[in-house]
């Protein structure tokens, strides 16, 4: 049975163990992954909950009960590191003083982005197609998005109760996506308001760069471990 946690007004589903397999179409390998127990976020992080951590919100779409969007991965780890300090959790992140990149402590008890396979997992809560529902209930995309973000929570969320997996803005996830291709590009998922319905399926990927790459449709959720 899936449990509903709230934690400082932010709701987090519990996602239970399994396993996932995972598909990379670009060079046409998969592989399995095991999932064990987390803690995921009922809905993307709002600007309201970005700004009462921050002090900023880098929205180009303003809206308090809006996803925030436009925020590097770099941007969304240090929340998630400031949002565990203020909570008095281990962060998750921590600095290489020689290189300045971030170092991911899995081990951490403080709050993260989800890795790639866990967000698929979660996404597909048990479903086996494309999405876990009709493009039109489920997700804000280019078709009837308005051309902007929408306010979280309005779609019908997934079996496990999700909201917002697919469309309304992409999402960070925390690992690389092919290292020895792309460097230190980090994966996306989910689709935005601006794609294609195309773009918004369970299996898409995508990746950019973690420091510079900023846009309207990319926001992220958090994750904690058990």
């Amino acid at each position: 049975m899936i449990q509903e946690v709230k934690i400082s007004n932010i709701q987090m589903v519990e996602i239970p163990a399994g396993a996932i397999m995972m598909r990379d179409d670009r060079i046409k390998s998969s592989w399995t992954v095991q999932i064990f127990p987390f803690l995921l976020s009922k809905h993307l992080v709002t600007q309201e909950l970005f700004y009462r951590i921050t002090n900023t919100n880098p929205s180009t779409f303003k809206g308090t009960n809006l996803p925030v969007e436009t925020v590097s991965w770099r941007d969304a780890v240090l929340f998630c590191n400031t949002l565990s300090t203020n909570l008095k959790l281990k962060p998750c992140y921590s600095f290489d003083l020689k290189t300045d990149d971030l170092i991911f402590d899995y081990s951490a008890n403080g709050y993260r982005l989800p890795t790639e396979a866990e967000w698929e997992y979660a996404c597909r809560a048990g479903s086996t197609g494309i999405r876990y529902g009709k493009i039109e209930d489920i997700a804000w995309y280019k078709t009837n998005s308005n051309n902007t973000t929408q306010p979280i929570g309005l779609k019908t969320p997934n079996a496990w109760g999700l909201y917002d997996m697919l469309g309304n803005v992409w999402e960070w996830c925390s690992d690389i996506y092919d290292e020895s291709v792309y460097g230190s590009y980090r994966i996306i998922r989910g689709g935005g308001w601006c794609d294609e319905e195309r773009s918004c399926m369970v299996t898409n990927r995508r990746r950019s760069h973690p420091k510079s790459f900023k846009i309207d449709d990319l926001g992220f959720r958090i994750a904690r471990n058990l």
